[in-house]
């Protein structure tokens, strides 16, 4: 199986378009200190140790120039380095051994890399070092045949600190750049995410007229075309509605007149026309529900708990039992929705439930992990067969094929409560219950 970065690249675009930024300057930033350090904090330590080597070997041959080293030579001498080296002499006669190393802190130990690497190649005798990490001093012991001399100096002799500073300024800068690069990068991606929510808000129902056009030439490009696409979403709506509103209303004409001619007939000849008649109208009643689904209805900001209370009081007006259970925080929760749609879709799937069931059972909860409102009307009638739950959602369609009114409607119920579902940006499912009937859930975005 072969390795992938994908799933650990960021999944904005910001942070995309931050870490193709970011990338090549580290890199650029990584090659050139490698560069800086193997070139010149190399060799600029290497000559700094080369010369207090050569200063340390001078005195040394000094000292050993006089047999017998008297105080008063050992005193010129340490005089004479003081004096040209800043380095401060110290000869122990009596000491025989040297004390082990003790270098504290990384820059002590830094500072003596290259001074330890040529006092072994240069010297030729026995040396011990010492540094500590919050002193600006280096001492450098060596055992000769007439003694311990020691060399203290200051650390700035092996320890070229300007590289340092380099570095910081390097990185100061970089974080300068990067802070910059990440506001006009915010700036860019703004009004990216502003299209984004409007789509969203649209998608869901909800009014986007606010929404403007701004940023780099593409997205006001992307956002004009967005504007175009709603609009003409919009119009294509509401010219249907009109259609389907104007249709059902002129047929209620020749209906009326209709039953006023059946009125004058006696009930043996109208009762056949009078039942088809009621049928006629149940169909138009139920395009007229059809339209209104597809309304101008304004979303609100409204607790979903009030829209569920309005469709039980309904549903209690008309003789049908439901037992109700909210989950968690499942009463309190706010929601955008268009009220009179979604109440006309939770009550079209209770009626149905009604006509097959004896028992119904609402219940709806809150995940806000997965940041959705689940509503379940559950049943325990004969249910729907697997292969006709995708077909029943099309309008007019009935699985009781014969249209027969006494086992339900027209066909639109399901229709209807569909398009008002994904009017708010949900998703309505068809499933087993635990009832034995049917189960029919409700998301909703939160």
């Amino acid at each position: 199986m072969m390795f992938s970065l994908k799933p650990f690249l960021p999944k904005t675009l910001f942070g995309r378009s931050l870490l193709i930024i970011v990338i090549p300057a580290l890199l650029l930033q990584l090659i050139a200190t490698y560069i800086f350090y193997d070139r010149h904090w190399d060799r600029m330590a290497d000559q700094l140790a080369i010369g207090l080597v050569g200063e340390i070997e001078f005195v040394l041959d000094r000292l050993d120039s006089h047999p017998l080293l008297l105080e008063e030579d050992i005193n010129s001498i340490a005089t004479l380095s003081a004096q040209y080296f800043n380095i401060v002499l110290s000869f122990d006669k009596n000491k025989k051994t040297l004390d082990p190393n003790k270098l504290d802190g990384w820059r002590s130990k830094v500072a003596v890399k290259s001074l330890k690497k040529y006092l072994k190649a240069e010297l030729g005798k026995s040396f011990s070092l010492k540094a500590a990490e919050n002193d600006k001093w280096i001492s450098v012991s060596v055992l000769t045949e007439h003694g311990v001399v020691t060399f203290t100096t200051a650390q700035r002799r092996v320890f070229n600190s300007s590289s340092y500073i380099f570095v910081l300024w390097m990185m100061g800068v970089s974080i300068a750049l990067f802070s910059i690069a990440i506001i006009f990068m915010r700036n860019q991606i703004r009004p990216i995410r502003r299209l984004a929510v409007a789509a969203d808000w649209f998608g869901k129902g909800r009014d986007v007229a606010r929404f403007k056009p701004e940023g780099a030439l593409e997205v006001r490009q992307a956002g004009h075309a967005f504007l175009t696409m709603r609009d003409r979403i919009k119009r294509q709506i509401s010219q249907r509605t009109e259609m389907l509103a104007g249709v059902s209303h002129d047929l209620r004409t020749p209906l009326t007149r209709l039953k006023l001619e059946l009125e004058m007939l006696d009930e043996k000849q109208a009762g056949p026309m009078a039942a088809d008649i009621l049928e006629m109208e149940k169909m138009i009643e139920g395009y007229l529900d059809f339209v209104r689904t597809e309304g101008q209805e304004e979303a609100e900001l409204i607790q979903i708990k009030a829209v569920i209370d309005k469709v039980l009081a309904d549903a209690k007006r008309q003789n049908i039992a439901i037992d109700v259970d909210f989950e968690g925080h499942a009463k309190d929760t706010m929601l955008w929705l268009r009220v009179n749609g979604l109440a006309r879709a939770l009550m079209n799937i209770i009626q149905n439930a009604n006509h097959y069931a004896k028992k119904i059972k609402l219940s709806a909860y809150a995940s806000l992990k997965d940041k959705e409102y689940v509503i379940m009307v559950e049943d325990d009638g004969p249910g729907i067969p697997s292969a006709q739950r995708e077909d029943v959602f099309r309008p007019f369609y009935r699985v009781d094929a014969s249209r027969n009114k006494k086992t339900g409607g027209v066909g639109l119920g399901l229709s209807i409560a569909q398009d008002v579902v994904h009017s708010h940006g949900g998703t309505i499912i068809l499933d087993d219950s635990a009832m034995g009937g049917l189960c029919v859930k409700i998301i909703l975005p939160l």
